[in-house]
């Protein structure tokens, strides 16, 4: 029997069955693990060098040439003869070698570069171009016009084993091949040479000096490489965690999203499925309790009708809520929007928990602002904002206590419900909690106070979806304020008043009202 593909969800973020979504970074990740765990001296760094040497190379291939076209139209120019154009001829050549060597180990890919074969070739190349060297350093001139030529010759040489050292800081003993010969030729005519002058010996010594210190430079620059290699690698595994993180977020995304897809479809089933039977029982139960068909013979069963009734009630109620909260969330709660006057709300829905405030000896204290104008808004999401927050205001308050209703303007224009009560407060920490759907603080799961945790994100909802906004300012045994807020835009202004106009009169004109 085929093994059949578990269908429960993974515990990894990443789907492991969509292979081709996670292949990309699968390979990224390990190409830079790969690159990582090698260090220097291995075929992977030294293959990255010389790629980084030929790259070079190419980039100053007309730098030298450009300097050697130089040196020859000015020693031609000052008599030195046919001997310097066959010399720029030749070292030209020589380091066309060289950028061919260069162009080929640019177009070779990366895994086909066979790092002992291209290091000898690279070698070669440079001292073939300083045999040129070697040569100009062999130039005389015996009929030119140029005093000192031995140390104008040295001054080149300085300048080109700089820039040498430079160019070629990535291949180790390129430096030292390239003008080991030049130096030698240098030292080789001092020794043979019957008339020098100090200032000659003291070029050559500083060819002879420069040489090595060249390559200690070349050197220091060759470490900076390699750890520029290294930064880079680092960088590429960084880029390959955020490509991890962003197809695992993605995944998450989908999951959640799929999730929040069942969700609307099972409320908008079962909204009906609930309702049905909750509204039937709710009916049947009342007729019940209220001996409609007539009298109940044991006393236990009316009690029994009210209390199914009274759950039903409450099973309705946190049904309603869940399916508000839900069409907020999703966007498709629809507002209703029309003038209404906040303050003739809110008293209303004081009258209606007046009752409720009274059978704990709690006292609702109004304090409205006068002559507030009215609000564009949706009344049945002003009651509902309301109501939560006076139930809980009246919930949490000690008997005995005050709950101070206001209502007024904000320092912006807009128009605000504060709802203020003498409870036992929330700590810092849990209002984020109570905010939260489902959420009760630890005073409420303590006091065992009926609620579901569906009110404030309510609140919450409404008045984002008005453009306002909910604050919630509570301390320990210093009570707890709800403050509704809704934005100058929801503010309207009055308008002046039409002015009045007569009937035409006789003549055909119209005559204003006193």
């Amino acid at each position: 029997m085929p093994e059949q593909r578990p269908t429960s969800i993974d515990k990894n973020i990443v789907d492991r069955t969509k292979a081709r979504r996670n292949s990309d970074v699968a390979r990224a990740v390990r190409r830079t693990r790969d690159r990582l765990s090698e260090q220097a001296g291995t075929p992977v760094y030294d293959r990255e060098l010389l790629k980084l040497h030929a790259n070079a190379v190419l980039n100053t291939a007309l730098a030298i040439p450009l300097m050697v076209l130089a040196v020859c139209i000015a020693g031609f120019a000052a008599g030195v003869g046919p001997d310097i154009v066959v010399w720029a001829f030749v070292t030209m050549t020589c380091y066309t070698g060289l950028s061919l060597v260069a162009r080929k180990v640019v177009r070779t890919d990366m895994a086909g570069i066979e790092t002992d074969t291209i290091k000898r070739a690279f070698l070669a190349a440079h001292a073939v171009s300083g045999l040129g060297w070697a040569y100009f350093a062999w130039l005389g001139c015996d009929e030119c016009k140029i005093e000192q030529f031995m140390v104008l010759k040295a001054v080149v040489l300085l300048l080109v084993m700089a820039a040498t050292a430079i160019m070629a800081s990535a291949l180790r003993g390129a430096l030292v091949a390239t003008f080991a010969a030049p130096v030698a030729v240098f030292v080789f005519l001092l020794a043979v040479s019957p008339e020098w002058e100090p200032v000659d010996a003291i070029m050559v010594g500083l060819l002879f000096v420069s040489l090595p210190f060249f390559t200690y430079v070349a050197g220091h620059l060759h470490s900076s490489t390699v750890m520029l290699l290294s930064f880079r690698a680092e960088k590429d595994m960084l880029i390959a965690e955020l490509e991890t993180a962003k197809s695992m977020s993605d995944e998450a995304r989908r999951r959640a999203e799929e999730a929040n897809l069942a969700k609307s479809r099972f409320l908008a089933t079962m909204s009906h499925e609930l309702r049905t039977p909750l509204n039937a029982i709710l009916g049947f139960s009342e007729v019940m309790a209220g001996e409609v068909l007539g009298p109940l013979q044991n006393p236990t069963y009316k009690e029994y009708a009210g209390d199914i009734h009274a759950s039903g009630r409450h099973l309705l109620h946190l049904i309603n809520e869940i399916l508000d909260l839900s069409r907020i969330e999703a966007g498709r709660y629809q507002l209703n929007e029309e003038p209404v006057t906040l303050e003739h709300i809110v008293e209303e829905c004081c009258h209606l928990m007046e009752l409720k405030a009274r059978n704990k000896d709690i006292r609702i204290v109004q304090e409205f602002e006068p002559n507030l104008p009215r609000l564009f808004a949706d009344e049945r999401s002003l009651r509902q904002i309301t109501l939560n927050l006076l139930s809980n205001a009246v919930k949490f308050a000690p008997s005995g206590s005050d709950v101070r209703v206001r209502i007024g303007w904000t320092a912006g224009g807009g128009q605000y419900v504060s709802i203020k009560d003498n409870g036992p407060g929330i700590p810092e920490e849990e209002i984020p909690v109570v905010l939260s759907a489902f959420g009760q603080g630890s005073i409420a799961i303590k006091s065992a106070e009926e609620g579901t945790g569906l009110g404030l994100p309510i609140v919450q909802g409404l008045l984002a979806l008005h453009g306002g906004e909910f604050k919630l300012n509570s301390r320990l045994r210093e009570g707890t304020e709800a403050i509704a807020i809704f934005p100058p835009q929801r503010v309207m202004e009055e308008l002046p008043l039409v002015p009045q106009t007569r009937a035409p009169a006789a003549t055909g004109g119209y005559r204003r009202s006193a």
